[in-house]
């Protein structure tokens, strides 16, 4: 019995010491690396969501191919898919799970509000959350210390937003004072809004007609169209999702107000490449502010057309930045030298991107709240069924057309 005992004991003790070997996150382990990716996969918002799982798919595919985590033996990257269905709450479950299931870092989410969930979640896990669409200022505003965001916020693109507006008037010789602004309910529209009129009367433009729509069970724009249309503006801004960005142009095309364009801000629609198709006539001249890949970088050139020969759809800006926060992730990595979630962050505190994929004057670097501090926006156009960069100079393909009715 005694001889039993022994033989039990040290099974028990050997069981023991595997546990803890395969629970290690080290850098002596040779398994993948789990990278958790939540997007919108089902629900109104799935097109993008799905578009943006794939960038992500690909940039893990890309790293991969190219060597691995090459600090740390060439180990490989595995992707973990989430679908948030569109639902802070269902977001935050996901990412307790891929937690749960051992991700080392979390990618997403395209919403603010699923985003601000997930944040919270990453933050009480310890494990690093790499935004790639998500505006709202009050995401980084918690002082997290695990959350980094690689795209502008909201704060910056509406008071980019403003200052672009306000020039592109000044240079065309019509200056903008008075603006009708549609935009969704809820953080995201919220913000972009209260950034934009906060800078916009230091810019001259002093009479703004603020004009909401819900974010589910919006139809048609036609009402709110005409709601702005009666303000007189000289320009209409408008910023939201795609379906409701289409919505919109289509009903200022179809009421056809006295104005000197249709301008996005954050909208997901305006320099959408789909939206041309989507909103046929109504696209032609739309402007819009937002951040966008890099169209004249050779990289982002070859990382497109490698997409949509995989995919068979174009990569367009929201999945070059679920790419790129993969990128992120990776630099991390490497510069950790290991996989503890928490080593894993600092190094992303302290990576420098130099040639980031979208059109930013700068590298990709974090200041202390997570924020890529070189983000930005720059203006792009519809013009004859292509979307265009038209402003600043340094990132234009073409002349700008303004107001926007000589681009008819």
């Amino acid at each position: 019995m005694r001889k039993l005992a022994s033989v039990a004991l040290a099974l028990t003790a050997a069981g023991a010491l595997a546990a803890c070997g395969s629970g290690s996150s080290g850098s002596s382990d040779s398994g993948p690396i789990t990278i958790g990716s939540i997007h919108p996969t089902s629900g109104d918002l799935a097109g993008v969501g799905s578009l943006m799982d794939d960038g992500a798919k690909m940039a893990v595919d890309d790293i991969n191919k190219a060597g691995g985590i090459k600090s740390l033996d060439g180990r490989k990257l595995k992707l973990s898919s989430g679908d948030s269905q569109g639902k802070a709450e269902v977001g935050q479950s996901e990412a307790q799970r891929m937690i749960d299931d051992g991700a080392v870092a979390l990618v997403g989410t395209y919403q603010s509000d699923v985003t601000q969930n997930v944040a919270s979640v990453a933050e009480r896990g310890r494990v690093p959350l790499v935004i790639d669409v998500a505006v709202d200022d009050k995401i980084l505003d918690q002082g997290y210390k695990y959350t980094f965001r690689v795209q502008p916020n909201a704060t910056s693109m509406g008071t980019s937003g403003a200052e672009s507006l306000a020039q592109i008037g000044k240079d065309a010789g019509d200056p903008i004072t008075r603006v009708a602004y549609l935009h969704i309910e809820g953080a995201f529209g919220d913000s972009v809004f209260d950034a934009f009129k906060a800078k916009a009367a230091k810019q001259g433009i002093t009479d703004i007609k603020e004009i909401t729509y819900p974010p589910t069970n919006f139809s048609d724009a036609t009402t709110q169209v005409r709601e702005a249309a009666a303000y007189k503006p000289d320009v209409i801004v408008a910023t939201g999702y795609f379906p409701d960005g289409v919505l919109i142009a289509k009903a200022v095309n179809e009421l056809k107000p006295d104005i000197k364009g249709l301008y996005g801000i954050a909208n997901g629609a305006f320099d959408d490449g789909s939206f041309p198709s989507a909103a046929g006539p109504a696209a032609q001249g739309v402007l819009s502010a937002n951040y966008h890949y890099d169209a004249k970088s050779s990289k982002v050139q070859d990382i497109r057309k490698r997409f949509e020969q995989k995919y068979g759809k174009p990569m367009e800006t929201a999945s070059v930045l679920s790419y790129q926060a993969v990128e992120v992730v990776a630099a991390g990595l490497e510069k950790a030298k290991d996989t503890d979630p928490e080593k894993v962050r600092e190094g992303i505190s302290g990576v420098t991107i130099d040639k980031p994929l979208l059109a930013f004057d700068g590298p990709i670097t974090f200041d202390k709240t997570g924020q890529n501090e070189n983000a930005t926006v720059i203006v792009m156009q519809n013009l004859k069924n292509t979307v265009s960069q038209v402003y600043p100079e340094e990132f234009a393909q073409t002349k700008i057309q303004f107001p926007a009715g000589e681009a008819q």
